[in-house]
């Protein structure tokens, strides 16, 4: 009885956390659906109050005048997908090779130096842009797309995240490959960097997203339309004072999330794939602490 009872309880939790769930994300996805219905409609309807979700007709003119304006839209999207994917790829490097300094290495002054670039996550980007900026202009590389790729070359969150992966990860792995004569390069490349599948795929989609989202660094040293990427442009749609075609913003919107949502769907099999080589490889090593275990001997 008291079995049946357990098991109708477990049901109906089981129940409301998937209630919660739908529920919440039906929220999270109702801005994304109201800025596709929006990119949609005439740009008469977009300020009607009260405001309706469905267009009354619907108006594919929005994402040709993104392609007709004086804004080079193709040529912003092209710069945002080539700083990006720069910034994406440099991120998963550095951030894997020093977290896994810090991770396994023994040099002189390690944790101080790793607390030191933890504090660093505390201070705001607008406090460094301006020696950022002297710094840009006194070797010429203001207007240029090198500008706003080489202060994101490394990331100290993708580093910490990456680290907090390594430390977990069984040391008998490097003494095995160790044992079969695989130097520190190899054992990193082949051993430990394919077991951080999911921490890779995390920190791609974190940079990429940032990176691909990132205003302020680029309003502050691009200045050509040929160097803007696609939040300025994005954002100079709009016009003054918010008096530009808000349907063809919108538009513009569901065009730049496209990149993020397929990305994320590509890093996804890398996450799941990850996370459950980590699984089992946790299950393996407690079902060998169980037979390695021995049994207490009586008094």
């Amino acid at each position: 009885m008291k079995a049946k009872n357990y098991a109708a309880r477990k049901k109906a939790v089981n129940w409301i956390v998937i209630l919660i769930i739908f529920v919440v994300a039906v929220l999270m996805l109702i801005p994304f659906l109201w800025m596709i219905s929006t990119s949609l409609r005439p740009a008469s309807e977009s300020m009607k109050l009260p405001p309706s979700f469905l267009p009354t007709q619907f108006e594919y003119g929005n994402y040709l005048e993104l392609f007709q304006s004086s804004i080079p839209f193709l040529n912003l999207f092209g710069n945002s997908i080539f700083v990006t994917v720069i910034v994406t790829a440099a991120q998963l490097i550095t951030c894997s090779t020093a977290a896994y300094s810090f991770a396994r290495l023994n040099f002189p002054g390690r944790n101080i130096i790793f607390g030191i670039l933890l504090c660093t996550l505390m201070v705001p980007i607008q406090v460094t842009i301006i020696p950022l900026f002297i710094g840009m202009s006194s070797v010429n590389l203001t207007d240029t797309l090198l500008s706003i790729i080489l202060p994101y070359l490394t990331s100290i969150f993708g580093i910490f995240l990456m680290r907090q992966f390594f430390v977990t990860l069984p040391k008998e792995l490097e003494d095995s490959a160790k044992i079969d004569g695989a130097g520190p390069y190899r054992t990193f490349f082949s051993i430990i960097l394919p077991q951080a599948g999911s921490s890779l795929s995390a920190l791609g989609i974190i940079a990429f997203n940032n990176c691909w989202n990132n205003y302020f660094t680029p309003l502050i040293f691009i200045n050509s339309w040929e160097k803007m990427t696609l939040p300025l442009g994005i954002a100079a749609l709009r016009g003054f004072m918010g008096s530009g075609n808000l349907s063809a913003v919108m538009a513009g919107v569901t065009l730049a999330t496209l990149p993020v949502i397929i990305v994320f769907l590509f890093a996804q099999r890398f996450f799941y794939r990850g996370a459950c080589d980590v699984r089992h490889q946790g299950i393996r090593r407690s079902k060998r602490a169980v037979t390695k275990r021995r049994p207490c001997r009586s008094l």
